[in-house]
């Protein structure tokens, strides 16, 4: 049974509230929500000017090697009259439990049940509709696994806004293509084999770097490592069917903002470059696949951005938080 909403990590005025979902073979699987909810005040009240997206409900999902800590976005939509609300899916942050391997699914299609519930929990339909508007929010990762949850949920949402998506391997559509055989065959026999990766911790060190010490986020290291997660076979195999799937076009009816730094850098070796170009993804390549989401698809590249855009240095952080705010108002107030 769901237990009421509790205090969050963050701190109040974020509250949290723990899913249970079905039990797999590691045992008991839960997600957990996280909430900002709008507060008017006295003066606002008596004026009574309704905030642009009084009637807007927001659903955040966190990319790999990630959970949810990211206030000043929260703040963002909150200061706007929004319900912001974040999800830490299974095995990640808030929700992982000992004894589970850290970030793991085998079919992105199985994060459902997770949404299901945050919607659920958020006064809404299992399937996303309800009396308020839907907008979804998703980072890497999420990003990915919520264009294909509302390509599977036509209607739900009102708009999609992604920050820095996965939509396509990072090697190319045709390595992505020639590695998918022996990742059907592998992840079938033995799912848990860890997949080769590299990774200096140079994209977590860009972030320090970059950091605002007038208004700090912080983070919790057992959640979000400075090297990311160790990569399973069986979970690659679930990344590279859903870029499969946005390769061929998702038909999202919705309109859709892609967020993106305006190049890439390899993380090779550690130089300042990192801290003014995205690290992780081909950011040329991932502007590309966006154009297959849908029928209306804004492509905002913000200079000198990180991969996460909203943890860039102020300036580049500043343009994301602009362009978005003019994409949100133009497609969301009344």
């Amino acid at each position: 049974m769901t237990e009421g909403w509790a205090p969050d990590v963050l701190g109040a005025p974020f509250e949290q509230l723990t899913l249970p979902l079905s039990d797999d073979d590691e045992g008991a699987v839960v997600a957990t929500l996280v909430r900002l909810m709008p507060r008017r005040s006295v003066r606002e009240f008596f004026a009574g000017r309704p905030r642009p997206f009084a009637d807007v409900d927001v659903l955040y999902v966190h990319g790999w090697s990630d959970y949810f800590f990211q206030t000043r976005l929260a703040r963002f939509w909150v200061e706007r009259g929004a319900r912001f609300y974040a999800l830490d899916l299974r095995k990640y942050g808030r929700s992982l439990r000992p004894g589970q391997t850290p970030g793991y699914i085998g079919d992105l299609t199985d994060y459902d049940a997770d949404i299901a519930e945050a919607l659920t929990a958020m006064g809404r339909r299992a399937d996303g509709t309800g009396e308020r508007r839907l907008v979804l929010f998703g980072h890497s990762t999420g990003g990915l696994t919520l264009s294909l949850w509302a390509a599977r949920h036509p209607g739900a949402a009102a708009a999609i806004v992604l920050n820095s998506p996965w939509l396509e391997f990072q090697l190319s559509a045709s390595v992505r293509q020639a590695i998918t055989p022996v990742l059907d065959i592998h992840s079938r026999r033995r799912p848990l084999d860890l997949w080769p990766q590299v990774d200096g911790g140079f994209y977590a060190r860009a972030q320090a770097e970059v950091a605002d010490a007038d208004d700090p986020v912080q983070v919790d290291l057992a959640w979000r490592p400075e090297r990311s997660l160790p990569v399973h076979v069986g979970w690659m195999r679930a990344i590279v069917a859903g870029h499969a799937a946005v390769s061929k076009g998702l038909g999202i009816s919705v309109p859709v903002c892609v967020l993106l730094s305006a190049r890439s850098v390899a993380p090779t070796r550690w130089d300042d470059e990192l801290t003014r170009a995205d690290s992780v993804l081909v950011v040329d390549d991932i502007a590309r696949a966006a154009l297959k989401l849908g029928s209306s698809v804004t492509i905002e590249r913000i200079d000198g951005a990180l991969h996460d855009v909203f943890l860039s240095r102020r300036e580049a952080r500043a343009e994301a938080y602009e362009r978005m705010g003019r994409w949100t108002t133009a497609m969301l107030s009344r």
